[in-house]
């Protein structure tokens, strides 16, 4: 599934600077199942479980913390939700061990998945002000 990326984002205020923030240290802490993974899809995609209830908690702490909340930003949150919800929705109770076939079809939602993330990770960094940062992060070990 495909969802837009805003690249007009920019905080408008310390709520939404600090919402941000948040969201980009929970994307950049994150480590999506690579090819190599054998484990069960429903392992794999617990993951992106976690970050769902990230997302709620950080969108509520968002709306609480300020007067307007900005739609485009809620938006960039709610994108997130609904492409990693739909690799849940496929595999969140598939606890068979992988075959060739279903590997290849699992490593496929979840690189669609993450390259959502990659560019959440990379407006957020770019308009919030730490781009020097995320460079550090994506620099190969």
């Amino acid at each position: 599934m495909f969802w837009p990326v805003p690249d007009t984002w920019k905080p408008r205020d310390d709520a939404e600077l600090v919402a941000g923030w948040r969201l980009w240290l929970e994307l950049s802490d994150r480590a999506w199942p690579t090819a190599a993974w054998d484990g069960t899809p429903a392992d794999a995609v617990n993951q992106l479980r976690d970050l769902l209830e990230a997302c709620d908690d950080i969108e509520t702490c968002y709306r609480q913390s300020c007067a307007e909340p900005v739609e485009e930003f809620v938006h960039v949150i709610q994108g997130l939700v609904l492409c990693a919800s739909a690799v849940i929705g496929l595999w969140w109770d598939d606890y068979a061990p992988l075959d060739p076939d279903r590997a290849t079809k699992l490593h496929e939602d979840l690189q669609r998945f993450a390259s959502h993330a990659e560019q959440v990770l990379t407006l957020l960094a770019t308009h919030g002000g730490w781009a020097a940062l995320d460079s550090v992060r994506r620099r190969p070990a």
